[in-house]
């Protein structure tokens, strides 16, 4: 069971990242897309659960996408979901598709047709669309109109997708847009989502929620409907921190795998690594949605629904702390090897050499260049 766990690592969690204060650079880190792909596929040796890598563009956009493909699947990956960029260019300064301005809107939709067809050349059967839109103050804008906007695009969007993807879209309460986001939640994706089609999935990141979100009720509605398209993994400690999955509470972790079972979404780290040693804290990461999964599965399933049927508060969730509470690294351990990868994977890389060769090959850390007050 452990053996069917797949994970997508991102494209972006290998560069350079860092704060709005400062980005952090590191020795070794990849200069194009081609180099993303060669971290993306030691991480996938040493874990043998991340074969697909998740790219972003025009981050990693190429000259030749049919190379970039033939470099992908040489170091025995697949391409995972495409990811537009809507919040980066100044146009998109008032919103993308939710933008009053119709040329801006136009403007947004091509580079998200152009995505389609970036995923069609690739082999990826998914686009996975993060909104940056919203409002900072009340009045700035007519709320209505801007979903309506949204929905109008994505359903350009939506019907130009051939049969093999699907649209994943995400939520986020706040940030950049401080007064209203115009995907603010699960329900208003979803909501979307019902309206646009069969093959329109809700994406929940982990860092995507306000303090006390129950992260795993959300999953277990989400799934109920059939629109739970994937995840972003990370952890957080006050908002969207994107620090390394497991890392602060590993037990919503594993209780959102027990709500999952078996039937497993796509699953996909996004993380901006901004301090950590890039190749390495993706590795934990996949690590540790291992750990957590195999937790999951050695869960009494037969008992937990006996306690529940009896009203057992405490014996229903001592089930999941039996589970909760067990050593799973020799197991996941084994599993790996048995699948090609190493016992510890993080211990591996460091033997490896691989973080030293790739800083020789690429080069020396730049100086930290600033941020927003620069």
């Amino acid at each position: 069971m452990l053996a069917r766990l797949e994970i997508e690592t991102p494209s972006w969690g290998y560069g350079d990242s860092g704060t709005r204060f400062a980005t952090f650079p590191q020795a070794g880190r990849p200069r194009n897309a081609f180099e993303r792909v060669d971290d993306a596929a030691e991480v996938h040796r040493l874990t043998a659960a991340a074969p697909a890598v998740a790219l972003h563009f025009p981050w990693d956009q190429v000259d030749d996408l049919a190379a970039l493909r033939a470099h992908i699947e040489a170091r025995g990956l697949r391409v995972g979901a495409v990811n537009p960029n809507l919040f980066q260019e100044l146009d998109y300064k008032l919103g993308s598709v939710a933008n009053p301005d119709p040329v801006v809107r136009g403007r947004a939709v091509a580079h998200l047709l152009e995505c389609v067809e970036i995923a069609t050349a690739l082999g990826s059967t998914a686009q996975s669309l993060w909104l940056a839109d919203g409002t900072n103050y009340a009045g700035q804008d007519d709320l209505r109109a801007r979903r309506e906007r949204v929905l109008e695009c994505l359903a350009e969007v939506y019907a130009a997708l051939p049969p093999e993807q699907e649209l994943l879209l995400e939520y986020k309460p706040f940030e950049p847009a401080f007064y209203a986001t115009d995907v603010a939640d699960w329900g208003s994706a979803l909501l979307f989502c019902q309206k646009l089609g069969e093959r329109a999935a809700v994406l929940v990141d982990f860092g995507h929620h306000l303090q006390g979100a129950n992260i795993e009720q959300i999953v277990a509605i989400l799934a109920a409907e059939g629109r739970l398209g994937g995840f972003h993994f990370n952890n957080r400690k006050y908002a969207d921190d994107d620090l390394i999955v497991g890392s602060v509470n590993p037990f919503e972790l594993f209780s959102v795998f027990v709500e999952l079972g078996t039937e497993l979404p796509r699953l996909t780290i996004d993380q901006a690594h901004n301090v950590e040693a890039k190749v390495e804290a993706m590795t934990l990461s996949v690590v540790n949605v291992q750990d957590a999964y195999a937790k999951a599965l050695l869960v009494d399933r037969d008992a937990l629904a006996a306690a529940q049927a009896e009203g057992d508060v405490l014996g229903a969730h001592e089930q999941l702390l039996e589970a909760f509470r067990c050593d799973v690294r020799e197991l996941c351990g084994r599993a790996r090897v048995a699948a090609g990868g190493a016992a510890d994977p993080v211990a591996a890389l460091r033997e490896s050499g691989y973080v030293e060769r790739i800083a020789r090959e690429r080069g020396e850390a730049a100086p930290v260049s600033a941020g927003w007050n620069a």
